[in-house]
C-alpha cells in the first residue's frame, strides 16, 4: 500500500501534484560517505520521470590522455573488450547518440535537479577559521543522497564585511557545476537582523542562470517563529517555510517545514542536521538537507536552495 501523498501548495496553471515526503530514519547521515544515506531513495528510477524526457546526468570534465572515460552518472569507466577474447569479426559501425532534449522552461545547468526530490549541502572546513578565527568566504559541496557531488558554492565578498559584519554581512555565491560553469547565482543585501524592526527584514535574491532572476527568499515578521516566504520572479507567494520557536542545532536536527502558500501539511523540509557534540563546538562547518516534491518547478528548487543558505547565515553561522 504506497504512503499517503501531500497536498499541492497551490491550484491552477504550473501546480504540481501530490509528492510522498519521505520522512528519513536517524537522519540524512554524514554526506561524507559515498555509500546510499538512510532515509533517502535508492538511486533514480527512470519510472519517476515524466513520460518523454529522458535521463539528464549532470556533466563531469572531459577525461585527459590516458584516463579512462567515465560513463554517464559516475558510471565508472566504460566497459571494454576483455583481454584474450576472441576475436568476433569486424568492430559495429558505431551510430550516433541521440540528441538530448531539454525540459521547456529549464534554465541551462539545472538539468539535473528535474530528476532529484532530495539534495545534501556540506559546509568544508576552513582551517584559518578553526585555528585563528579569522572568517573566510563560506564554501559548500552539494551533493545527491547518494554523496556524490553534483555542484559546489563559494561566497564571495571583502574581508571587512565578513570580519565586521559576522552573520549579518551581504554576499553574492556562486553555484558552478562539475564543469565549473556558474548556473546559479544568490545575492544578498545587507539587512537588520532585529525582530523588533519588521521594515528591514532580510532578503534574498535567486538568478538561474546569472542575470535572469528567477526568485526571492523573504523574511516574514514574526517575533517567536523564524518564518519565509518563497517567492517568484515577480514576488508573488508561492510556498511558506516555517521554523521551530528556537532555531538552535542543540543534540539534534533543526527542521524548517516546507508548506504551500496557505499553510497545510508538510510538503518538504530544510533541515540543519545535528553532527556531534564535537564537530558542532569545534569546528565552523554545517550539514542540511532539502527535501521536496519531484515534479516542483526547478526554479523554485533553487531558491529553495537559497533559502537553505539564507537559514544557515541568519542561524547557524558563528559571529
Amino acid at each position: 500500500m504506497s504512503a499517503p501523498g501531500y497536498p499541492s501548495p497551490h491550484q491552477g496553471p504550473g501546480s504540481y501534484s501530490t509528492t510522498p515526503y519521505p520522512v528519513p530514519h536517524g537522519g540524512y547521515g554524514d554526506p561524507n560517505h559515498a555509500p546510499p544515506l538512510v532515509g533517502f531513495h535508492m538511486g533514480y528510477n527512470h519510472k519517476q520521470h515524466h513520460p518523454g524526457q529522458p535521463v539528464m546526468y549532470q556533466p563531469v570534465p572531459m577525461p585527459e590522455c590516458g584516463v579512462p572515460q567515465m560513463g554517464p552518472g559516475y558510471g565508472g569507466p566504460m566497459p571494454g573488450p576483455e583481454y584474450g577474447a576472441p576475436n568476433s569479426g569486424p568492430p559495429a559501425a558505431i551510430s550516433p547518440a541521440p540528441a538530448a532534449v531539454v525540459p521547456v522552461g529549464v534554465p541551462p545547468g539545472l538539468e539535473y535537479l528535474t530528476q532529484i526530490d532530495q539534495i545534501l549541502i556540506h559546509q568544508k572546513v576552513e582551517l584559518l577559521e578553526v585555528f585563528i578565527g579569522f572568517e573566510t568566504n563560506n564554501q559548500y559541496e552539494i551533493k545527491n543522497s547518494l554523496g556524490q557531488k553534483i555542484y559546489k558554492a563559494k561566497e564571495k565578498n571583502d574581508c571587512c564585511t565578513r570580519n565586521c559584519c559576522g552573520a549579518l554581512r551581504s554576499f553574492d555565491m556562486k553555484i558552478k557545476d562539475n564543469m565549473d560553469r556558474e548556473v546559479i547565482r544568490f545575492i544578498r543585501p545587507f539587512r537588520c537582523a532585529s525582530c523588533c524592526c519588521p521594515c528591514c527584514l532580510q532578503e534574498l535574491e535567486v538568478q538561474a542562470p546569472p542575470g535572469t532572476t528567477v526568485g526571492y527568499v523573504s523574511q516574514d515578521w514574526n517575533p517567536c517563529v523564524p518564518n519565509f516566504s518563497i517567492k517568484g520572479a515577480s514576488k508573488e507567494t508561492v510556498m511558506k517555510l516555517e521554523g521551530p520557536c528556537f532555531a538552535c542545532n542543540c543534540c539534534g536536527d533543526v527542521n524548517f517545514e516546507l508548506r504551500g502558500k496557505d499553510g497545510g501539511k508538510p510538503i518538504g523540509r530544510i533541515s540543519k542536521q545535528w553532527g556531534g557534540l564535537i564537530k558542532e563546538v569545534f569546528t565552523y562547518t554545517d550539514n542540511f538537507g532539502i527535501q521536496f516534491p519531484m515534479d516542483l518547478d526547478v526554479k523554485m528548487k533553487a531558491v529553495l536552495m537559497g533559502a537553505c543558505f539564507l537559514i544557515d547565515f541568519m542561524f547557524f553561522e558563528k559571529d
